[in-house]
């Protein structure tokens, strides 16, 4: 299913802001148009994927006519001369599978008496593997 939100963006001397007005002005950067599209898409797509995972309300994406540049900038500090509205769509489910859950192989080495006794007691190396990194990763 696609997503679609209306994004502000932003030209200034470094490049691109995007701001996510209904996303609690959720933001990104990009040095071009281009990059900034597609850091907008991910950056959709990362913050929907992860209230979904959290179990979080999403807000209903509000039309682009009733967004103002001006009142945004000045909300981020930004500048409006140049700014414009655009629909910014992603299916983030498609895109979480490319981008977010996407397994890697990964080769590493243990002490032989760990690989006997992780063997022995039925362990699953990945699973345990990702179960330690998350837990390192919260911390």
């Amino acid at each position: 299913m696609i997503s679609a939100y209306p994004a502000c963006f932003f030209k200034d001397d470094s490049g691109y802001y995007v701001v996510f007005p209904d996303l609690c002005y959720l933001a990104t950067c990009a040095p071009s148009l281009e990059e900034g599209l597609s850091a907008a898409i991910d950056c959709l797509a990362g913050y929907l994927y992860s209230c979904r995972q959290k179990g979080e309300a999403i807000p209903e994406p509000s039309p682009m006519q009733a967004l103002q540049p001006e009142a945004i900038a000045g909300e981020m500090e930004l500048q409006a001369a140049d700014a414009f509205i655009n629909m910014v769509a992603v299916d983030v489910d498609e895109y979480a599978r490319v981008h977010f859950e996407k397994s890697v192989k990964k080769t590493l080495t243990i002490p032989v008496w760990m690989n006997k006794a992780a063997l022995k007691r039925g362990l699953n190396f990945s699973q345990v593997l990702q179960e330690a990194l998350t837990e390192r990763l919260r911390s």
